[in-house]
């Protein structure tokens, strides 16, 4: 690419490994490829921890480990009585990263912020559209109708001015979507006539600069010794991409990579008895399910979803796939979050009558696709023989499924359109520890199209959701989400699967890692013994 230093895929891996004996370098054997480097434009894991975690700061920070929301650009806030006006006060001194592109020649300010958000709510705004401009998650949080403009008070205050309350503001402007992007860097690369090397040579704040990108090889960091907090213990940082469990487990074992993440559930017992490895076990914040598409018949139809999810066999898929490291899932969200229904009752699996229940609805001879991801994620471990096993409990009441599945970048795009054939295994990560995330982001009317791969919209779910955004407190809030989850078993847009524990194996030199409860791996904080 043209950024990319002239830097082959094994000099940065020898590189790396060189360093790796001075404590000096952290090898991360990453599961899968960056879609880019602008976490806005994406939702998956894989982009967040090589940008948003690595890159950029956001006016508000999660302290690693919790869900607790500490400042980060902005270092203090205000919020009117009425809910509606956040004031925030910005850090001066902050220093953005340069490149061979650009230099900086000011620091962080009131503009950065007020360009990080115009460029995904402005449909004028010249970045609007760079990159695909899907937006995903700002789109899908109602931001655009949420956010009725953002105030340059000075050049150290911005004032974001709300059409109603949003009980979990402060909490969203700590998500990937709201890392905040130079806006000097922007205009130099639109006005060279490149502007998606926003996307592809990344410029922030946060502890590590980008250095290079080989694609579906490695990405390598350096530290930011300018950081606005304490520079990083580790000066560089390398994302080995190895997809294969198993490979990364190898690389693990020979000293060739620090960290892994997913490793296959069957290797887990002996990774905890290899004195040379350190896994580290978490409750995910996490589910994972299969999206319908609402919008296409029969699954349009409640009562067919509902029969189909009745003849999956999950306690067979937490057995096979999660080798028992995990639980079934019944709700849209975890049991670990606030507001959980645990009142609801699961859909029973009942293969007879589920199959008498779409012979009711005059469904027969129903063929049908089910996609598996290529990759494994902490909600989903392996997803083909997860889709292997639903084909099997589909055929066993005459349903005939063609698993698909497309390179994982591809397999995002392709899923959320709204005429798409088939149903989706996907899944999903809590962003900030709050039930709007899964409810809202995922299965709310303004993620259709984008984050609601189900493609439902359905109001009476919907006037639920909303409503809860604007109640003052917790307690308010959980009945209506409560309420929500009741709509949502008896409209069966998804079959939900199951919550993973959430394992990650690692070097005993690796020292102060945190298994983050949001599933982002992040290496600030992160040291290599002597």
């Amino acid at each position: 690419m043209k950024f990319s230093r002239t830097i082959t895929a094994a000099m940065m891996c020898a590189t790396a490994l060189a360093g790796a004996a001075s404590a000096q370098t952290l090898v991360y054997c990453s599961e899968g490829s960056p879609e880019g480097f602008d976490p806005a434009l994406y939702t998956s894991g894989t982009t967040f921890d090589a940008s948003e975690h690595t890159i950029y700061d956001k006016l508000t920070l999660f302290e690693t480990g919790t869900t607790n929301v500490i400042p980060g650009l902005a270092e203090s806030w205000e919020v009117s009585e009425d809910g509606t006006e956040y004031t925030f006060n910005l850090r001066q001194g902050v220093k953005f990263h340069g490149n061979d592109q650009f230099t900086p020649s000011r620091d962080f300010n009131a503009d950065d912020v007020i360009f990080s958000f115009m460029r995904q709510g402005d449909p004028e705004n010249p970045y609007n559209q760079v990159s695909g401009g899907t937006w995903e998650y700002f789109n899908g949080m109602s931001m655009p109708d949420l956010i009725k403009e953002i105030v340059k008070v000075d050049d150290y205050t911005v004032k974001f001015v709300l059409a109603r309350p949003e009980a979990p503001m402060i909490s969203n402007l700590a998500m990937g979507f709201a890392s905040i992007m130079s806006k000097e860097y922007a205009d130099a690369m639109l006005e060279a006539g490149t502007p998606e090397m926003l996307n592809q040579a990344p410029i922030g704040t946060g502890p590590f600069k980008f250095v290079a990108y080989q694609k579906d090889a490695v990405v390598r960091y350096m530290r930011n010794d300018d950081y606005w907090r304490d520079p990083a213990a580790i000066e560089n940082l390398v994302f080995a991409i190895t997809p294969d469990a198993s490979v990364r487990y190898q690389k693990l074992q020979a000293g060739e990579c620090h960290v892994m993440p997913y490793p296959n559930p069957a290797d887990i017992q002996a990774m905890k008895d290899n004195p040379d490895v350190n896994v580290m076990e978490q409750q995910g914040l996490n589910v994972g399910y299969l999206a319908y598409n609402t919008q296409l018949p029969p699954f349009d139809n409640p009562k067919v979803r509902k029969a189909l999810n009745m003849a999956i066999d999950k306690q067979a898929i937490i057995d096979v796939v999660f080798q028992g490291s995990g639980e079934i899932a019944k709700n849209p969200i975890p049991p670990t979050i606030w507001s959980y229904n645990d009142a609801i009752e699961d859909d029973a699996f009942d293969p007879d009558a589920a199959k008498a229940a779409l012979e009711a609805e005059g469904v027969s001879d129903l063929s049908m696709k089910v996609w598996a991801m290529p990759v494994q994620r902490p909600y989903n471990p392996n997803a083909r023989r997860m889709a292997e096993l639903i084909q099997a409990d589909f055929s066993n009441i005459g349903v005939d499924v063609e698993i698909v599945s497309y390179e994982w970048g591809e397999y995002l795009d392709r899923s959320k359109a709204v005429d798409r054939d088939g149903a989706v295994l996907l899944g999903w990560t809590g962003d900030n520890g709050d039930p709007d995330n899964f409810l809202a982001v995922l299965l709310g009317c303004d993620g259709v199209g984008g984050s609601n791969r189900a493609q439902w919209c359905h109001e009476p779910f919907e006037k639920l959701i909303q409503d809860a955004k604007v109640l003052p407190t917790q307690e308010e809030r959980a009945k209506l989400y409560e309420e929500a989850q009741v709509v949502f078993k008896e409209q069966a847009p998804w079959a939900t699967i199951a919550h993973s524990v959430v394992f990650m194996p690692m070097r005993p030199e690796v020292e102060g890692y945190k298994v983050h409860p949001l599933g982002g791996h992040i290496f600030y904080g992160v040291s290599l013994a002597e």
